[in-house]
């Protein structure tokens, strides 16, 4: 079958099957344009092949999205009544009869073959043969119809018609004709582009549903062999070689010559920006590194590359900051991502994805890393895979790569090379030239600046990562008679940073302040601010300040911060001894209790108060009794309130889950975001945007039986006496291995409070829970210093004791003094 561009070219004819004359044979030896039409699931155009313009009259713009019925307007070329039907035509052929009507009505589930004339404004009548192939699969292609001129089917000139045959387009199954192996190859390169996973799908269909072929006669089958509807390369340079010599000597260009060689190249850098222009489109549709990563590599495969390779440096693949110098033979790269057209399975031994390495000096990949520009490597030949190879210990590479053509080019933002691509061409498969150079060069410019964009998100985002860590506290799961769990979640859309914490502070008298706030607003301005109001609220705790006069200092200080932010926060005081909380709010949602008794909850209510940094509003603290076993959860709004909707239902939801039942603590506070989650996700508001800071506290408190009280006259005597009354009380709990230990501590600190105190009683307490905690009260207010004691030095050595031996101590200010408190652990039972 004779390109009509190239009617002479001959080729080794397949063997013939039956009768056949010298005609048919000269026939079969060539090759016919086909052009390429894909219907989709709408019977609408989603293809159009340069061949189908050159066929139907119609250009691509004005094609893709029409009805794919309207752009086939052929009429009934019927066979002779004496004419046989063609062998192996599914369906009688009739034209556009009902056979490709039915096919692109989704009427027909097998593959239909025809003939027909198309009717043009001149009077010739295009004799047109034509095959369709249903498709199935998730993909949105229906329909795949390959169609021919058969003017171009002559053994000779045009007008010629071969004598004595007819022709008739049919299909071959289960037959190992040559051109098979071809169409599989070539058939991904002129359709849509899709992934390779779709291309391979549509091709097996058509493999499996029958190869199109040309019937001669009853018993004579020729393959057809595509030219997909462009003249070939070869003949292409010659044209331009001719050109160009009748350029050079000043010879007028014929014209024929000149037009064509002027199209073709129209069409070449029109392909070529289409194609980047398809790829810009299916790159960079997120931020995420590693989704752009594999963008990158699919775009390009199978149409421009049958393998792609992407390296990235250290820096780039650990999200880190811009990497700085040019790379030399240390750098390292890493293997990110690999697509290829090969079996599956075949490069991912040899080269696994993951693998980091340093490249060689001479190499044509540490050429690219080191100028920036793309490195053109036609063929690679048994030398240069060698020298590639090398690198590869105990791995041969050279089977993968040596034959193939293959182009370098790198991955450039702002300047500085972030990585590379290597792309490799089949050895069949036409070379990379120096277009492709340039088109390659372009690609990687877009796909440079794709990928800095999302390592500089992913860079931001590990940044505001560690800035709120570093905010926000890590609380200990267990205090003084409470057990404590926490939950931070950022918000899903408005920034990852946000302006809620919580916090915990251990107080005198083994009380603890629990803390949930929310500056309002988000980014890093609102954590910072976070920032400071939580280091405010941490030093203020230490004061033993009440919780209403805590928020009024808290106001005053967000006021000389400035006025631009606003922040709510709730401030609460368990007294595990007295069994009480001491709880005000300033404008915070109010927080909900559990009651162990019978396991109901509720919204405490208190009085709301203004949030922090309105100013001039007062503030006011309530006490609420609980008893052991009950939860206290405190938490922002973001995690009860949707914009625009109703925070009573949020509310709701908190209370009905907070009281769940629950293993633990931190199944208690996943219990409570899923509960709360899925409310709004039911009722289709969007789900969470805020940021969220949960806090439960589980108020165990303690036994008056781990609780022991002395009060002490100031009089030196009171030492022995105190150290007496520690020894029998240890000896009462059990707790004989830390009588002396405490004992020699207690004895400093007491000695210390009878020197300094001015007039009441000394009072010295011991509780028992997770550790023996020992405070002594006075009513000095000046805080004890750790002084450097010298040999000869009277002072100063007492503290030095407490902070050898204890396992945590501390002082802080009271109403009325002082409070020096040290810690022991328990010994293992």
């Amino acid at each position: 079958m004779a390109n009509g561009n190239d009617r002479g070219t001959e080729r080794e004819a397949p063997p013939s099957r039956g009768a056949g004359n010298g005609a048919v044979e000269q026939v079969a030896a060539g090759r016919i344009p086909l052009a390429v039409v894909v219907v989709d699931r709408g019977a609408l155009v989603s293809h159009w092949s340069t061949g189908a313009r050159r066929l139907f009259g119609v250009g691509k713009e004005e094609a893709i999205g029409r009805p794919a019925i309207d752009l086939l307007p052929v009429s009934g070329a019927l066979p002779e009544p004496d004419e046989p039907a063609p062998y192996g035509v599914y369906a009688a052929y009739d034209g556009l009869g009902p056979d490709l009507e039915s096919s692109l009505d989704g009427g027909l589930s097998y593959p239909a073959a025809g003939r027909a004339r198309l009717t043009v404004a001149e009077p010739d009548r295009l004799d047109v043969l034509w095959w369709a192939y249903p498709l199935v699969g998730p993909g949105r292609e229906r329909l795949l119809v390959l169609a021919a001129d058969a003017a171009d089917l002559h053994a000779g000139g045009p007008g010629e018609e071969i004598p004595g045959e007819r022709i008739a387009p049919a299909f071959a199954l289960h037959t190992d004709f040559p051109g098979a192996e071809e169409l599989a190859r070539r058939l991904p390169e002129i359709l849509p582009s899709m992934s390779v996973e779709e291309s391979a799908r549509i091709v097996a269909q058509v493999l499996e549903l029958g190869y199109p072929v040309l019937e001669f006669s009853q018993s004579d089958r020729v393959p057809v062999t595509p030219d997909w509807g462009v003249p070939r390369r070869v003949e292409r340079k010659a044209r331009r070689e001719r050109a160009a010599r009748a350029a050079a000597q000043g010879l007028p260009v014929p014209r024929e010559l000149s037009d064509e060689v002027e199209d073709l190249e129209y069409a070449a850098v029109r392909e070529r920006l289409e194609f980047l222009n398809e790829v810009s489109g299916r790159i960079g549709t997120s931020l995420d590194l590693s989704r752009t990563i594999v963008e990158v590599s699919r775009a390009v495969v199978p149409r421009f590359t049958d393998v792609a390779g992407t390296y990235l440096r250290e820096q780039v693949v650990a999200g880190e900051g811009f990497p700085e110098g040019v790379p030399d033979t240390t750098t390292m790269w890493h293997r990110v991502a690999l697509e290829h057209t090969d079996e599956p399975g075949r490069w991912d031994d040899v080269v696994p994805v993951g693998e980091a390495m340093p490249f060689p000096a001479h190499t044509p990949f540490f050429q690219c890393m080191t100028s920036g520009e793309p490195v053109l490597v036609p063929r690679i030949s048994e030398q240069m895979g060698h020298a590639i190879a090398s690198q590869f210990e105990k791995r041969d590479i050279r089977p993968l790569i040596t034959g193939r053509s293959m182009l370098v080019v790198p991955l450039k933002a702002r300047n500085v090379v972030l990585g590379f691509m290597i792309l490799l061409r089949h050895p069949e498969r036409v070379e990379f030239n120096d277009m492709d150079r340039v088109t390659g060069a372009e690609l990687a410019a877009r796909s440079g600046l794709v990928l800095d964009n999302a390592r500089m998100y992913t860079y931001q985002e590990s940044v505001a990562e560690t800035l709120q860590d570093s905010m926000l506290p890590h609380i200990p799961p267990r205090m003084a008679g409470c057990d404590i769990a926490t939950r931070y979640l950022p918000g899903t859309l408005l920034g990852r940073v946000g302006g809620d914490w919580f916090d915990s502070v251990k107080l005198p008298g083994a009380r603890t302040a629990l803390v949930v706030g929310d500056v309002m607003g988000h980014g890093l301005n609102s954590a910072a601010m976070m920032g400071q109001l939580r280091t405010a609220v941490q030093t203020m705790a230490a004061l033993d300040l009440p919780p209403a006069r805590l928020l009024r200092n808290l106001d005053d200080l967000a006021q000389r911060l400035g006025d631009t932010y606003l922040a709510t926060c709730l401030y609460a005081v368990y007294d595990p001894i007295a069994g009480e909380l001491d709880i005000a709010n300033a404008g915070h949602i109010p927080p909900v209790i559990v009651h162990a008794g019978d396991g109901r909850s509720e919204l405490l209510d208190l009085p709301t108060g203004a949030p922090i940094g309105v100013g001039g509003v007062a503030f006011e603290s309530v006490r609420v009794p609980v008893r052991p076993g009950d939860r206290l959860v405190m938490c922002t709004d973001g995690l009860v309130e949707v914009r625009g909707e109703d925070i009573g239902v949020g509310l709701a939801t908190l209370c009905e889950s907070a009281a769940h039942p629950a293993a633990s603590m931190d199944d208690a506070c996943d219990t409570i975001i899923r509960a709360l989650a899925a409310t709004f996700s039911e009722e289709g508001r969007g789900g969470r945007k805020d940021d969220v800071a949960l806090l439960m506290a589980r108020l165990n408190g303690i036994e008056p039986d781990d609780v022991a009280e002395w009060r002490l006259s100031l009089d030196p005597l009171e030492v022995g006496r105190a150290r007496s009354v520690v020894r029998e009380q240890l000896h009462d709990w059990g707790l004989a291995r830390l009588v002396d230990t405490a004992e020699l501590m207690v004895g400093e600190l007491v000695t210390n409070a009878v020197r300094h105190s001015h007039s009441r009683p000394v009072e010295l307490r011991l509780v028992r829970g997770d550790t023996l905690l020992c405070e002594v009260e006075d009513d000095d207010h000046d805080l004890p210093t750790l002084l450097s004691a010298g040999p000869e030095d009277e002072f100063g050595r007492g503290l030095r004791v407490v902070t050898t031996l204890a396992r945590e101590w501390g002082t802080s200010r009271t109403k009325t003094g002082k409070t020096v408190w040290f810690e022991l652990t328990l010994p293992r039972r």
